[in-house]
């Protein structure tokens, strides 16, 4: 009889506290995901926003990337991940029920939504990066690839069920009622991860540590690796212009295509199948084609697609904006499972949540100022408009990764292979004994990436 690889029979699956930590992100997405819908709808039809204003919710929301991105990732390396997992969890959960408790009062305003939108963006922040932190604690390398893949198939299935949810609960209860889900998800996860038994001991700190010096340890790792500088440059690009979609999506399927709560919801949740398919595929997909190759690949294949978001209609071609964000997010996914990975084994422990923490100020920095300028584009010349020029944005994505040393390789270094990362690795160097290792034997977003 074949005998099991030993990888698989101790898979990531297998781990109790990876489970747990896979359904506290089910609980959270799925929240998530439903307010994705229901809080730009709480400002379109209950406070009857003009689209410059959802536009500025949407940058609230990821303000804090570049408010408190770099310091975060500097903390998080100083601090015990899963207690702060939690409390972030916790304070995301308190801001958002205060939406519905306000609604119910008669209060509710923009204000108080901006400022829920920027509280629960700074808890983000931290999850964020103590979450990929993390991982890598509860996982051997060699198993972060699957595990990504888990978590992108956790966030991709909630990306489909969510808004599907989140426009029925809007139609039946109206928009601010349906952020209750939110709430209680964020509480839920909260309770998983508070069921995680991995030891973790407080981060010890070099005598000599501040605040400063750790930050500067952080950009220096990102920006002194080829394909990390690339990699943040391509995926910043990609914010940006997804961010531009962010802000005018609810605008556009609700003020010009005419749809109900209930079919926006649907919408967004048939264009989120994209997503759970690219989870699905992006180990073989990777296997395949070569982890390396696959980062450019993806975003080279899917971002055209993205034209058919401005030359959606009413009615049946409400389809083409689904399908045109189905497939950019199917290639983010795949994207996202390949860069995440490989950073994630490429960079030392001790550096992790600086390192996240740099890449996501540099990549997600961009979505505030890019939420930004597609409510500006909506209010100036309509919705239709700034999807046009965020379907243009998704043509230049590659452009990065084509210039780069990425072009010439089929697979990643680890970090066993940095100092050779320059070099281009071909089909035919990756036989001999002297070429760079891979981070793993096989590779494990609207579009935001990351």
């Amino acid at each position: 009889m074949p005998v099991r690889p030993r990888s698989a029979a101790s898979g990531p699956l297998r781990r109790r506290d990876f489970r747990l930590l896979l359904a506290g992100a089910a609980a959270g997405q799925l929240g998530s995901q439903v307010t994705l819908v229901a809080l730009p709808l709480v400002a379109v039809l209950q406070l009857n926003a003009p689209a410059f204003q959802v536009g500025l919710l949407t940058a609230a929301e990821t303000a804090a990337f570049l408010l408190v991105g770099l310091p975060a990732g500097a903390w998080v390396d100083r601090l015990r991940k899963l207690p702060l997992l939690i409390r972030a969890d916790l304070v995301r959960a308190a801001a958002m029920a205060s939406v519905p408790l306000a609604a119910v009062a008669g209060v509710l305003s923009m204000a108080q939504l901006y400022a829920v939108a920027l509280v629960t963006g700074v808890a983000t922040v931290f999850f964020d990066v103590a979450h990929q932190s993390f991982l890598p604690r509860l996982l051997p390398n060699e198993q972060l690839v699957a595990g990504n893949g888990a978590l992108e198939t956790i966030r991709s299935s909630a990306q489909v069920a969510g808004p599907g949810i989140g426009g029925g609960l809007v139609q039946l209860l109206g928009a601010p009622l349906a952020i209750v889900v939110d709430a209680i998800g964020y509480a839920v996860s909260a309770l998983f991860l508070w069921r995680i038994k991995h030891p973790e001991s407080r981060p010890q700190r070099a005598p000599d540590a501040a605040l400063r010096k750790d930050i500067a340890e952080g950009l220096r790792f990102v920006f002194g690796h080829p394909l990390l500088r690339v990699i943040a440059a391509a995926t910043g690009l990609a914010n940006l212009f997804s961010a531009i979609l962010m802000a005018t999506q609810a605008v556009f399927l609700v003020r010009v295509l005419g749809l109900e709560p209930a079919a926006v919801g649907l919408v967004l949740s048939a264009a989120a199948i994209g997503g759970l398919a690219g989870a699905l595929c992006a180990g073989p997909l990777g296997a395949r084609l070569g982890r390396a190759r696959i980062i450019w690949l993806s975003p080279l294949a899917t971002g055209p697609f993205a034209v058919l978001l401005p030359l959606s209609g009413q009615g049946a071609g409400a389809m083409l904006f689904a399908v045109g964000t189905g497939v950019v997010v199917f290639g983010a996914v795949v994207y996202n499972v390949a860069q995440v990975s490989f950073r994630q084994a490429l960079c030392p422990p001790r550096l992790l949540g600086r390192m996240n923490a740099t890449l996501r100020f540099v990549m997600w920095g961009t979505l505030p100022l890019g939420a930004l300028v597609g409510g500006a584009l909506a209010e100036a010349f309509g919705a239709r408009v700034a999807l046009a020029c965020c379907a243009a944005g998704f043509l230049a994505v590659p452009l990065p990764l084509l210039l780069s040393p990425l072009r010439g390789m089929r697979e990643l270094p680890d970090a066993a292979g940095d100092m050779d990362a320059e070099m281009p690795l071909t089909d035919t160097d990756r036989d001999r004994p002297d070429a760079p290792a891979c981070a793993a034997d096989e590779p494990a977003g609207p579009a935001a990436r990351g």
